[in-house]
């Protein structure tokens, strides 16, 4: 935002150094990236050309005699446009311009003694000069005073900051608000504009119709001037103008932008003569089309604000009008809008389509009284430099009013939160100069915030005026006191990162955002995603449900540096929507792959059961020792089919376990995933220490040929239930298949820790375990 000091001047006393406004703006929390004169060039003065003839030695120079007052100098010139009888702006020897510094000089055997200069010469950017400006010297008023400054006398003598805003300071985007903002700071009275303009009595209530269709608009005016004539504007406004950055265009375009700048409140004015009776506000349809001001053809979706007549669209809400009906030299009668739209939905447009100074004003919220303000103020000035007739009629829709806001907030608070020793005074007076009305009740404060500070609404934001206009510097050095407390450590993620770290792992944190086509990935929930409305980029657009896909992408990027052993696991956060609630849930993701190295010189090639020996000790490590199962998988489509695994606790599903599908990875890249939310819900007695029996145990071997799709699991689960309590573990160490067929070999343990176990008990049980396998799933047993 550029803050012109003329501008500004006109609401509020401004006798400061532009640097010394600059250095007090950011004092209390404005940065600006520069501070400056507009037009930077010294030494300049005005003088008239007596004697204009063409140089003897060439075809293009002229040598001059101009007399600036107090003397009359020689000086040659090669502008096209330079004559007898013009006013010029002369750079006198020692003036420096922005191309340099300016001498007396020989050119061609004739002296010259200065520079005669265009606008663009005294660093005016081209965009705001007409093509005469540029090619050649700029031809000023006979009227202009010779031997005066020239920058003076057109109005260039403005001084000029621009700001770098916080995005909350929607009421600094005006010369309104800026002004407000040093009056608050050199405690001085602000002084708005009061527009005061003639009407006519016209039928403008019944001719046009205004329909508003949409609840992305919540204030729409719609006034009317009759009869403009369209011209130069006056001087002063277009140099405020171009001080801001804005290129003048005409007088009736020109006040839309000036009372944009002086409010806050972006304007558009139509050609009444082209929209006809019916101006509406309404979602566009998709793929409609529009011809914007820029003469480019915009295909709009249903998201976009537009305004439109029975016929079509004319406008492009918040952000550009259309083609069709913009202002030429031809209008005659104007209609005016002045309106308030949906900031949300006025960012996505402005950030698809086009990015203007109105978009900007409408993406950070506007205020309500500023509309009124600015339709009552352009009218004002259309009268006065167009010669517009006013109708007395303005169509308005409205939802609702804005009223100020009310904060109570106490000293204690604003103390604590600010660590000041303020007292009741010093607060009143920091609202008084922010043109905050307020009430005392001992050491409470009944604040009334006005409705241009869209930024304050709650008391932390009242602390926060109070801190920065009071001033920091204000703040009294003291010792730092503060009350400490032991702090928590979630010891149950630490032991999980320790252990698994124990085990040769590496930890990694990635982004919690991954790209959209990611989303199901190694996710069979069927979970509603959330995606990030603003994405910076494609690939950090939505948040992970599973960390899996995340792991993936350290994965290649070792591969893609030639390291293929990675052991790797991640404890973060994935995300989800449930109907109407955000859910976080923590999650444990291991991805291994190539060799996994165990030991000194110990590299072993990873494998489905080498990762989910990994996830065992890890379960027993965490004391849920015998109460896991892994049942077949086979609805996460990037897992292989025949290598994966659920993992079952206490009859809950609280993950999975597999192989990375060979149509993803050709290499064996195994991964896992578990819930830790889910698994923190299920309790975990005491562990106790059991000691080892000191009797000796006793081995028995068991093979069975089955059918293909009888389970391991399964088998385990009917040998626990046809043995006793001296069936100590069960082990599963050989599979092979056949055709139809697979043989496993299962070794059971029998132990006793009081005494040694006889053969004939143990045969006891383990021929009942056969019996009760053989005929539980139609198996035949091998010899061994």
């Amino acid at each position: 935002m550029i803050f012109s000091k003329k501008f500004v001047s006109d609401y509020v006393e401004l006798n400061e150094d532009i640097k010394e406004i600059a250095e007090d703006m950011t004092r209390v929390g404005n940065e600006y990236d520069d501070a400056r004169k507009l037009v930077s060039a010294l030494n300049l003065i005005i003088g008239e050309v007596i004697e204009c003839e063409m140089h003897p030695k060439s075809d293009h120079l002229h040598v001059c005699k101009i007399n600036v007052g107090s003397e009359v100098l020689d000086i040659v010139c090669g502008a096209p446009n330079m004559r007898k009888g013009l006013k010029v702006i002369v750079a006198l020897p020692g003036a420096v311009l922005p191309g340099g510094i300016i001498k007396k000089s020989v050119i061609r055997d004739a002296v010259s003694n200065g520079m005669c200069c265009s606008l663009a010469e005294l660093g005016l950017d081209k965009k705001f000069l007409s093509s005469e400006d540029i090619d050649g010297i700029h031809e000023l008023p006979m009227d202009a005073p010779v031997g005066e400054d020239p920058i003076k006398y057109l109005e260039l003598d403005d001084e000029i900051i621009d700001f770098e805003l916080t995005s909350n300071r929607s009421d600094l985007l005006s010369m309104i608000g800026l002004a407000y903002e040093v009056a608050a700071i050199y405690d001085r009275d602000v002084k708005e504009p009061i527009p005061s303009y003639s009407t006519v009595k016209d039928n403008f209530d019944s001719e046009v119709v205004l329909n508003v269709d949409t609840q992305n608009c919540s204030l729409f005016l719609l006034g009317r001037a009759l009869n403009v004539t369209i011209k130069e504007s006056p001087a002063f406004i277009k140099n405020r103008l171009i001080a801001c950055g804005i290129r003048p265009i005409n007088n009736v375009v020109d006040i839309s932008n000036y009372v944009m700048l002086e409010t806050g409140q972006p304007l558009h004015f139509y050609d009444a003569d082209k929209v006809n009776s019916n101006i509406g506000v309404r979602m566009a349809s998709t793929q409609e089309k529009l011809k914007t001001l820029d003469g480019v053809d915009r295909e709009l979706t249903s998201k976009d604000i537009v305004i439109c007549n029975k016929e079509k669209v004319i406008g492009l809400a918040g952000v550009m009008g259309g083609f069709d009906t913009e202002i030429n030299p031809d209008t005659k009668n104007i209609l005016i809008e002045a309106a308030i739209f949906d900031s949300a939905s006025i960012r996505k447009t402005a950030k698809r389509i086009l990015r203007s100074e109105a978009s900007s004003r409408f993406e950070k919220g506007l205020d309500q009284r500023r509309t009124y303000l600015a339709m009552e103020r352009s009218k004002e000035l259309l009268e006065k430099y167009a010669d517009a007739k006013i109708s007395e009629y303005t169509h308005e829709y409205k939802v609702k009013d804005v009223e100020d806001k009310l904060i109570d907030i106490t000293l204690d608070k604003i103390n604590s939160i600010l660590g000041m020793n303020i007292n009741v005074n010093d607060v009143t007076e920091v609202f008084r100069k922010l043109d905050f009305k307020c009430e005392v009740d001992g050491d409470s404060f009944r604040v009334t915030v006005p409705s241009r500070r869209l930024d304050v609404n709650i008391r932390e934001d009242l602390i926060t005026e109070v801190g920065r206009i009071y001033g920091v510097d204000n703040i009294e050095a003291r010792n730092l006191v503060a009350m400490l407390k032991p702090g928590k450590i979630d010891r149950y993620v630490r032991n999980i990162k320790e252990r698994l770290a124990t085990l040769g792992l590496n930890e990694v944190i990635t982004y919690s955002l991954i790209n959209n086509k990611d989303k199901e990935k190694f996710n069979n929930n069927c979970r509603e995603e959330i995606s990030v409305l603003e994405p910076m980029t494609e690939e950090r657009s939505t948040l992970r449900q599973s960390l899996v896909s995340s792991l993936m992408e350290v994965y290649d990027y070792n591969k893609a540096r030639s390291i293929k052993d990675v052991s790797i696991f991640e404890v973060g956060e994935i995300f989800y929507k449930n109907e109407e609630e955000y859910v976080e849930e923590e999650s444990l993701a291991i991805l291994m792959s190539g060799k996994y190295v165990s030991g000194i010189n110990t590299n072993i090639e990873v494998d489905f059961y080498y990762i989910k020996g990994i996830l065992e000790n890890l379960l027993d490590y965490l004391g849920y020792s015998k109460r896991y199962d892994f049942v077949k998988c086979d609805d996460i489509k990037e897992a292989h089919p025949y290598q994966s695994a659920k993992v079952i606790i206490n009859g809950k599903c609280v993950g999975f376990i597999g192989k990375v599908h060979p149509s993803i990875y050709k290499d064996n890249v195994y991964v896992l995933e578990i819930n830790l939310t889910e698994l923190r819900n299920i309790n975990v007695g005491k562990m106790k220490f059991k000691d080892f029996s000191k009797f000796p145990s006793i081995k028995k071997d068991m093979s069975f040929i089955f059918d293909l799709d009888v389970q391991a699991s399964d088998v385990i689960s009917e040998i626990r239930k046809s043995s006793n309590k001296n069936l100590a573990n069960i082990e599963v160490y050989d599979e092979y298949k056949m055709e139809n067929e697979k043989s496993l070999t299962f070794t059971l343990t029998f132990s006793d820790d009081t005494r040694t176990l006889l053969e004939e008990e143990v045969m006891e049980v383990f021929n009942k375990v056969i019996y009760r396998v053989t005929n539980k799933f139609n198996a035949k047993l091998k010899n061994m």
